[in-house]
């Protein structure tokens, strides 16, 4: 195994990705993924994954499965993870909680960090003043010098807590960066961060610095966004007497617009692009090509290619557009190269999903008499988008723009389902056409036009749960497009109504 220079020392190469499974897997998570592998790979080193699900109330196994389905899918593999186990296991930090709490114990007992007994009521007017006198709202340090014995009183009365560290509050703290160099951050720009919640949890910036200490991480290569973190970070390392991993800030993928990469904006999904029919081999070479370039410039490579002759020096700072044509494009040369064999094993491979294909017999065979019917009845389940226009959601006692915010809330309502099946899609679409007095019957006919393209059609939320959330949510976000979306004024009145839904889950 290479070893590469690090701060102090020279030290084995070793990554590592931290999805946090609370939805659906991110295109930006193997864009990560990849680097971190391709950079672990190139120096003879090893690339691990342990799943960040501190976050008890949205983190589901439906997600970390689907997470590490797609990862796999599109062609990454890690030598250590929760799945596969590993000498630094387990690898869900939901299993490590014991792990943080003596390390979170450790830096209180050196006075790195100290216990806060704010509510959050204090904490919410705290932060409004502040933004009422035009300052930054940070957490002002109001239980930093809390005296012990009032401390230990406040602990025997039960009131909860949690602990933060301790953060300077004069001068800069300067972070070292692969790709930037030196960076200075003022520390009275970094706030005093919770490194353990009231339920014992950790946050992320606790987590991870002890679980890449523990598990031997040389290199953090991880989204720009957390720069303004560095400085917790570093702090945490210096307090533990720690060597910190080389810090490597990746810029962050765009829409055609410069904009942050968003679902509203862009299918986000692993999952979406492969059942649309992107082949695993043409999205990797895709995420490979954002912000970065092979040495002879070529724009069509595979993973071990890329692995050859990587740099990480290679990768430019301006913000990668994503871009779903030019993946097309990239797709569709992908595809050329393909023998009439080979593309017949691509197409029966992508359409071969058992399950999927059994749900959708089920659902076709009371409407079919020939079996050459089954194309007219499944052809929409094997569809990207469906060919519709605003004209195709003409209802007579519907207006578009109550179709549109039906469409909007709804989509909104899905997003957040803890687990997709028919039964929890059927409880939601009930539930809002109820809460919006509007018949189910009229209230589901522009679904079928969103889902299936045409109102004769196998009953639609059985499509949408063959489908997937994937799917189903790039089909309702491209209807409300093709109605004209929403301006920024009727968004924010959406969302304000959309705030004020009932937990229709709850309810059913």
């Amino acid at each position: 195994m290479t070893q590469i220079s690090t701060t102090n020392r020279t030290r084995p190469v070793r990554t590592r990705i931290a999805p946090s499974p609370t939805g659906f897997p991110h295109v930006g998570t193997a864009y990560i993924a990849l680097f971190n592998l391709a950079f672990a790979k190139a120096h003879g080193g090893e690339f691990i994954l342990r799943i960040e699900d501190t976050d008890q109330t949205r983190s589901t196994e439906q997600s970390e499965k689907m997470i590490l389905d797609a990862l796999r899918w599109v062609g990454l593999d890690w030598a250590e993870g929760p799945d596969i186990g590993g000498p630094h296991a387990p690898y869900r930090q939901s299993e490590r909680s014991n792990i943080y709490k003596k390390h979170a114990e450790q830096l209180i007992e050196n006075d790195h960090a100290f216990r806060c007994f704010c509510s959050s009521e204090e904490l919410d007017a705290m932060r409004a003043e502040q933004m009422a006198n035009g300052e930054t709202p940070r957490y002002d340090g109001r239980c930093a010098h809390l005296a012990p014995e009032k401390t230990e009183q406040l602990i025997a009365e039960g009131k909860p807590h949690v602990i933060r560290m301790r953060v300077p509050t004069e001068g800069n703290c300067q972070v070292h960066d692969m790709l930037r160099g030196t960076v200075e951050i003022p520390w009275t720009q970094v706030d005093m961060q919770v490194l353990l919640k009231t339920d014992g949890m950790p946050t992320y910036h606790l987590a991870n610095v002890v679980d890449d200490h523990l598990m031997d991480i040389s290199h953090v290569m991880r989204g720009e966004e957390w720069l303004n973190s560095a400085p917790k970070h570093q702090l945490l390392y210096e307090y533990f007497g720690w060597e910190m991993p080389v810090l490597c800030h990746m810029p962050l993928l765009r829409n055609p617009d410069k904009s942050k990469l968003s679902k509203r904006k862009n299918p986000t999904s692993i999952t979406y692009y492969r059942d649309a029919g992107v082949l695993p081999e043409a999205l990797l070479n895709y995420l490979g090509r954002m912000g970065y370039s092979m040495p002879d410039e070529a724009e069509q490579f595979t993973l071990d290619e890329m692995i050859a002759s990587f740099d990480i020096q290679r990768v430019s700072l301006g913000g990668p557009i994503f871009d779903i044509e030019k993946l097309n494009w990239l797709n569709a040369e992908w595809l050329r190269e393909l023998t009439p064999e080979q593309l017949k094993n691509k197409i029966l491979d992508w359409a071969s999903d058992s399950d999927k294909l059994t749900a959708i017999a089920a659902a076709i065979q009371p409407r079919i008499e020939l079996l050459s019917d089954a194309v007219n009845w499944s052809g929409f389940y094997f569809q990207n988008l469906p060919d519709i226009n605003a004209e195709s959601f003409t209802h007579k006692s519907l207006a578009p723009e109550q179709i549109i915010e039906m469409l909007q809330l709804a989509l909104w309502q899905l997003e957040t389902l803890p687990t997709w099946s028919e039964e929890n899609i059927y409880a939601t679409l009930k539930g809002l056409a109820a809460h919006l007095d509007i018949k189910m019957r009229d209230f589901m006919a522009p679904f079928f036009i969103a889902i299936a393209g045409s109102t004769s059609s196998t009953p639609v939320m059985n499509s949408m749960a063959i489908i997937g959330a994937d799917m189903t949510l790039t089909r309702l976000r491209h209807a409300v497009d093709v109605l004209g979306g929403l301006g920024k004024k009727k968004l924010k009145k959406l969302e304000k109504q959309a705030a004020t839904l009932p937990d229709f889950l709850a309810t059913e």
